[in-house]
């Protein structure tokens, strides 16, 4: 079985868009799975959307995204993981990718992203960049990320130090027991996070954080940037 697990805070905006094409494309693979979606502290209409959706809901009040990552993959029971942003979108290429990767022996991957609409100019230069870095690196953030269950079970899943980085350290973490793929397909994710960055202020943050990876220290400023002000929460 395929388990797919969804952090979700205050997510009514792109959830119920994110379900819709999880489903639809899980369907398409033709394989048995189930969605999680973990609840974490939602204040909206998060919990009654993932419902509505078909997901399996497990409520918690971390306001931990490691920490809520692991409790919906410690809830789960497919042999294969994927981890589903709350505004990210699936297709089936992605998931078939997915599998096809563990298939053949890779301990995980992840998926590069396009966006779901317009983005600035300085966006539109940096992205490309971004995604061959990442092919290159094979290094990838946590919007679509894969792995065994043993291999996330081998490195004690995602590490709760992290309240920003956790899926940088986890991927970092497979990397080191095992073959990590990027594959060429690609998933859709939302631009929300490029509506309130500032062309020097993100390019500032994400060299930082090249150099120094999730043990680099945030400054609230640089969490509200990356998370918004429900960060603060």
């Amino acid at each position: 079985m395929i388990s797919f697990v969804i952090p979700a805070h205050n997510e009514e905006r792109h959830l119920g868009t994110t379900l819709a094409a999880l489903f639809a494309s899980a369907q398409a693979v033709g394989e048995p799975f189930e969605v999680i979606v973990v609840n974490d502290t939602s204040t909206d209409h998060t919990r009654a959307i993932a419902e509505a959706g078909g997901a399996r809901v497990v409520d918690v009040t971390h306001r931990h995204i490691a920490l809520t990552r692991n409790t919906g993959a410690r809830a789960s029971v497919g042999e294969v993981l994927f981890f589903v942003d709350a505004d990210t979108q699936a297709n089936p290429a992605a998931i078939r990718a997915g599998l096809r990767a563990i298939r053949a022996g890779a301990i995980g991957g992840g998926c590069a992203f396009r966006y779901d609409g317009p983005v600035p100019l300085w966006a539109k230069i940096v992205h490309p960049i971004g995604i061959e870095a990442a092919r290159l690196l094979k290094l990838v953030g946590g919007c679509f990320l894969f792995c065994r269950r043993e291999a996330f079970t081998a490195v004690g899943g995602f590490s709760e130090r992290y309240r920003v980085g956790e899926d940088v350290a986890f991927v970092n973490d497979l990397k080191r027991r095992g073959r990590f793929v990027v594959p060429r397909e690609m998933v859709t994710t939302s631009n929300r996070k490029l509506d309130r960055m500032k062309p020097r202020a993100a390019i500032s943050l994400l060299l930082r954080f090249a150099a120094r990876g999730p043990d680099m220290h945030f400054t609230q400023e640089e969490l509200d940037l990356w998370y918004g002000p429900a960060a603060r929460d």
